[in-house]
């Protein structure tokens, strides 16, 4: 089922439940699948794409969150992170400390990486291949500490 069928469906039902954040948060998937659709680009929304989405609104709510957070706002930041909580569902599970640095030790080792050098590489590897199991900021200070 593609990921605009199960908005749709969850949307519905979070209406039936009055749930508030999630409709909140499945409305603004909807828009931003809606917003992808439309954006002239041509580009399919495949799975690869559903997964930058989804990042995409949580790293945008995580930013929102982290200012709030500074300034007291304690409010908003409930509100951050309950619709941080219900657009996770939609992402894969995302990889512990552990297995993220054993996958990256395995792609230094194909890439022939052996120092800071070569970061760019290993961490453009690793995310193709860890696409939505682990943030880009993590596998990059993961990459420098394993290389470093």
């Amino acid at each position: 089922m593609s990921l605009e069928i199960r908005i749709a469906e969850d949307l519905k039902e979070a209406m039936r439940q009055k749930d508030q954040a999630a409709m909140r948060s499945l409305r603004a998937i909807k828009a931003a699948i809606l917003l992808f659709k439309t954006d002239g680009s041509g580009n399919e929304l495949d799975s690869q794409s559903e997964i930058k989405l989804l990042q995409k609104l949580v790293k945008q709510r995580q930013d929102s969150l982290d200012i709030f957070v500074k300034q007291g706002r304690e409010d908003l930041a409930v509100t951050e992170r309950e619709e941080i909580a219900v657009i996770q569902k939609y992402l894969p599970a995302q990889l512990s400390a552990d297995e993220l640095k054993s996958l990256l030790q395995v792609i230094i080792a194909e890439a022939g990486a052996t120092s800071g050098k070569d970061m760019g590489k290993v961490i453009g590897l690793a995310n193709q291949r860890l696409s939505g199991q682990a943030d880009g900021k993590t596998i990059a200070a993961t990459v420098k500490e394993l290389l470093g």
